[in-house]
């Protein structure tokens, strides 16, 4: 997981002052992890990886020739980072 993140994986971070100016029931955006991966089976890797380490996995999805694998929430963006060293404002 740590070197399919530091190959393509980047964060997603929500954006407080949005967040104050639209409010909650407009802008649903939180923290974010996403993963991305070459095949359908690179992707079933990487969620059963997760799994293991105790992470829930959001959706996977395609885009353009590649797929996403999404991590959700603070906490588990925070974990996830802890895990792989990554720093928090990566």
């Amino acid at each position: 997981m740590a070197r399919a993140f530091r190959l393509r994986g980047y964060v997603r971070r929500q954006d407080k002052r949005r967040l104050t100016r639209e409010g909650y029931m407009r802008y649903k955006k939180g923290d974010e992890v996403r993963l991305m991966a070459n095949s359908a089976a690179e992707v079933m890797l990487l969620q059963r990886l997760l799994r293991r380490a105790g992470f829930k996995p959001g959706r996977a999805f395609s885009k353009g020739r590649q797929y996403r694998q999404p991590i959700y929430g603070r906490e588990q963006v925070r974990r996830f980072l802890e895990m792989v060293n990554a720093p928090e404002d990566a």
